[in-house]
């Protein structure tokens, strides 16, 4: 069999081996994981629409999505948006997220067979109970990128970006500030949002805020016993036995009396019928 391949710049798709020989799969099975693989991410259409626009018919591309959905290559979740919608969300993998045990008969022994496993990709642990902090994290994460449609994110997704958000917050970012780092400039096609909000949260992180520098000591000390001002700490002459307190009389004592009687001059004044 000679195998003719030819060179291409552009509307390629690179595919694993292990995908396209995976035995476990019908042609059909695999023709169509293909197919979905070739679409840009945030492609959206159901088994049904499939099947409309294939020559095979609803009840081959049924068959088709169990196998594959069987093998670990393709997942509905339901998700929750953060303003209450439930919604429907398939994920399409290239290399299988979880796979049974598939019995093979052993070729040339006596036994039953043996047990074939294809490799795995540990998909990681997400936190079904996420904290208070990682919930605010999420939803200012929504908030921010709801203008732009193409940053179309799941909530395992956004909860797996939510440390960063958080650091953002810390740091006294604000949702306008967090929005002019991840929105412009965004790459055309793009074809992982995910990924391109994880490199710009982590490569724009602004630093942190310096603290706030200590309050300036008082330039006055006051005496440890009377609370006189004192040129330095400890206690005054006076309270040290050292001399004796002065009292200084200024203009504001003689100036008293003379208010005092202004001011029950104006009483009376008042207090006469007009």
């Amino acid at each position: 069999m000679q195998i003719h391949r030819s060179a291409h710049a552009r509307s390629f798709t690179v595919l694993p081996n292990g995908l396209l020989q995976d035995r476990r799969l019908s042609y059909t099975a695999r023709g169509l994981l293909a197919d979905l693989l070739s679409r840009p991410d945030g492609w959206r259409e159901d088994g049904r629409q499939m099947a409309d626009s294939s020559p095979q018919g609803r009840g081959a591309v049924r068959r088709a999505l169990k196998e594959l959905k069987d093998a670990g290559y393709y997942r509905v979740d339901t998700v929750r948006l953060p303003n209450g919608t439930v919604r429907s969300e398939a994920h399409v993998f290239d290399t299988p997220q979880s796979a049974p045990v598939v019995p093979r008969p052993a070729s040339g022994g006596r036994g039953t067979g043996g047990a074939v496993t294809p490799p795995v990709k540990d998909p990681g642990q997400e936190p079904t109970l996420p904290d208070e902090r990682t919930r605010a994290a999420v939803a200012t994460l929504f908030r921010v990128i709801r203008p732009e449609p193409r940053l179309r994110l799941g909530e395992a997704e956004a909860q797996a970006l939510a440390p960063l958000v958080t650091q953002w917050l810390e740091r006294g970012s604000s949702e306008a500030e967090l929005a002019q780092a991840l929105i412009p400039g965004l790459p055309q096609p793009m074809h992982c949002p995910a990924a391109i909000l994880r490199d710009r949260l982590r490569r724009k992180l602004p630093p942190e805020r310096p603290e706030a520098p200590p309050a300036p000591p008082a330039s006055y000390a006051e005496c440890g016993r009377c609370h006189d001002p004192v040129p330095r700490p400890g206690i005054c002459r006076t309270c040290a036995g050292l001399g004796t307190r002065t009292v200084a009389v200024g203009s504001g004592a003689r100036a008293t009396p003379r208010g005092v009687a202004r001011a029950r001059a104006a009483l009376r004044g008042r207090a006469q019928p007009a």
